[in-house]
């Protein structure tokens, strides 16, 4: 399997944002607008905001969509542009980041507030299960093929060897695919 046989991933963009003090009703109304204007978007697949403390004016802002491209058609959207800037006195955006793979399933921990009512963050256990599978083979294949070349080799060299060429493939190829194929059991409502 090569990575060109791979679907393309979701992608979960993460948005911080500090709302203007005295502002959190209108920041509130704001953001959900955005979840509505999105919604109808072709490759949507949920949004929500988090913030750290009932007073907190960092607000954590996450929307995912089915891949790279239908999310670069939302954010180049006139419906979009609009929307930002009618924030533009209300909120200032400080950090951005984006998460394809894995990571865009899971939640981080302390995420616990987070409201994304279309999609359902697996249970640790599931989390757990869906590394697992695809982890325990491949990692008994990469010490099967490698052990013969790092058998005279000490103990931390040979896991730093296996650990080097086992990274990359998990997260770039087995564990998509596995969230891919687990998807449903993943995402099934608790």
């Amino acid at each position: 399997m090569s990575l060109s046989d791979v679907r393309p991933q979701p992608v979960t963009v993460s948005v911080a944002r500090t709302v203007q003090p005295g502002r959190t009703r209108q920041a509130s109304a704001w953001a959900h607008a955005g979840q509505e204007l999105a919604r109808e978007w072709p490759g949507y697949l949920g949004s929500g905001w988090v913030r750290s403390a009932a007073d907190s004016n960092e607000w954590h802002m996450l929307y995912r969509f089915a891949d790279a491209g239908l999310l670069n058609d939302w954010e180049q959207s006139d419906e979009r542009r609009w929307w930002i800037d009618s924030a533009a006195d209300l909120v200032e955006v400080t950090r951005i980041e984006r998460r394809t793979g894995i990571e865009g399933w899971f939640a981080e921990p302390g995420d616990a507030l987070l409201t994304v009512p279309e999609t359902v963050v697996p249970p640790r256990w599931k989390q757990m299960v869906s590394i697992f599978l695809p982890f325990f083979p491949l990692s008994l294949l990469a010490n099967f093929l490698l052990h013969p070349l790092t058998q005279d080799w000490p103990l931390p060299l040979q896991v730093l060897l296996a650990t080097c060429v086992l990274t990359p493939l998990m997260t770039y190829i087995f564990l998509p695919v596995t969230t891919r194929l687990l998807g449903p059991w993943l995402r099934a409502k608790r």
